[in-house]
């Protein structure tokens, strides 16, 4: 009976897309997608009648650009940090843990700047405001959202968050 009760609330919740997850296979089509922003991909998947779900990935060295992949499966997820995916009818919505903002750009305010290393996340560029006196809070760019490779930007001032895919912020002062 309980086990009935949770399966009946489980599937009453709104499915979600899963950022850090990839759905490999069953793919039919592809696309580039200029803005870089995950819900441009999940908006093309729910005006095709055959997708059933949809990988989005951020710019890599191969691709140079943001790529949709529309499924007309549903395949098993992984955990990988490339991609954003999600099921027809999944919108995106993005992890929200207090010290760190997904999606979200503080432009402005910055007082030093500086590619990382391709493996380097968004925990280097944090480290490195957390390390300087002067900075009062950061901004990480993905990499091919800037450049070539990701970015960090310190900032002595604290901006008001707005809304950027492929960029990551937070407050440390």
């Amino acid at each position: 009976m309980v086990l009935a009760m949770s399966a009946a609330v489980m599937a009453t919740r709104p499915a979600q897309a899963q950022t850090n997850f990839d759905r490999p296979g069953g793919d039919y089509q592809s696309s580039l997608v200029p803005s870089g922003d995950p819900a441009d991909c999940a908006l093309v998947c729910e005006r095709d009648r055959r997708c059933r779900a949809w990988s989005f990935n951020y710019p890599s060295d191969t691709a140079g650009s943001a790529v949709c992949w529309l499924k007309n499966s549903v395949p098993a997820r992984i955990e990988d940090i490339c991609c954003v995916s999600g099921v027809r009818g999944a919108g995106v919505v993005e992890p929200r843990n207090g010290a760190v903002e997904t999606s979200i750009d503080r432009f402005g305010g910055d007082y030093r700047s500086f590619d990382l290393k391709g493996g380097e996340g968004d925990d280097a560029c944090k480290a490195a405001c957390a390390g300087d006196n002067k900075c009062r809070a950061w901004t990480y760019a993905r990499r091919g959202y800037v450049g070539k490779e990701p970015h960090c930007f310190l900032k002595k001032d604290i901006k008001p968050p707005r809304r950027k895919a492929g960029f990551i912020s937070g407050v440390v002062r």
